[in-house]
């Protein structure tokens, strides 16, 4: 009976390394679609009106506080007038001499130009001041529904971003038991490349290497085949990517 052939230890560590970094790409690429979702563009849009919506409150209440004040002001500005005119007619009924009478018509005719520019200002504030009460009210009334909108948007991106998580989490739980079969040294290099190049390990396919996707010289091709035997790896000379011969 022929004894059951030994595992290749050189293929079982390239085999376990592009686990490992096909663990990681799986992983990358998630982290990518997480923050690429259309769920997170949606909310992003719904944020927007809800932010141009509040903006517009303020303005429409800083607005409306502004014409309160200018109506009051005119109103009070409008009584010290009259009471002004009141205090000269009087005194007209007193007045003897001409030019004494002349003078104080010229102030009472003074007030009324006053008194009627106040009047054009007081109506038009009360007739902005209305146009923005009624539009206050179409604005308040959509504000239930723009908030309902902005809270389904937020919730269909957390449920979006659970599922995701649960996958990572899961690919995290399987990169532990991946990277556990490995040498740790190997593992230590794994990281260090993966950390300035992104993917870490790539095949040679013929003479091009799969990471950079530089062509390798016959001497560099058999040095890597010489190399791979020994630690089932080798470097590329062109990227320095961990090479699977």
């Amino acid at each position: 009976m022929t004894d059951a052939a030994e595992p290749d230890p050189e293929t079982s560590v390239a085999a376990r390394l592009l686990a490992l970094q096909h663990i990681d790409t799986q992983a990358d690429q998630l982290r990518v679609k997480r923050e690429r979702l259309s769920e997170r563009e949606q909310l992003a849009a719904q944020e927007k009106q809800m932010t141009a919506w509040e903006q517009r409150s303020a303005q429409v209440a800083t607005r409306l506080d502004k014409l309160t004040s200018a109506i009051e002001q005119a109103e009070a500005r409008n009584a010290e007038l009259s009471s002004s005119r009141d205090r000269l007619e009087a005194q007209m009924k007193t007045v003897i001499a001409p030019r004494e009478a002349e003078a104080l018509m010229h102030e009472i005719e003074t007030i009324n130009v006053q008194r009627d520019e106040l009047d054009d200002t007081e109506l038009a504030a009360l007739e902005e001041q209305s146009a923005l009460d009624d539009e206050r009210v179409a604005h308040l009334a959509s504000e239930g529904a723009l908030r309902e909108a902005l809270g389904q948007a937020d919730e269909a991106l957390k449920r979006r971003c659970a599922d995701i998580d649960v996958e990572l989490e899961q690919l995290g739980e399987e990169r532990v038991v991946a990277a556990g079969d490995l040498d740790e040294s190997i593992v230590r290099r794994y990281e260090s490349v993966r950390s300035s190049a992104g993917v870490a390990v790539a095949e040679l396919k013929g003479h091009r290497c799969e990471g950079c996707h530089l062509d390798l010289s016959a001497a560099e091709v058999d040095t890597a085949k010489d190399e791979s035997v020994a630690a089932g790896y080798t470097d590329c000379p062109q990227c320095g990517r961990l090479l699977i011969v």
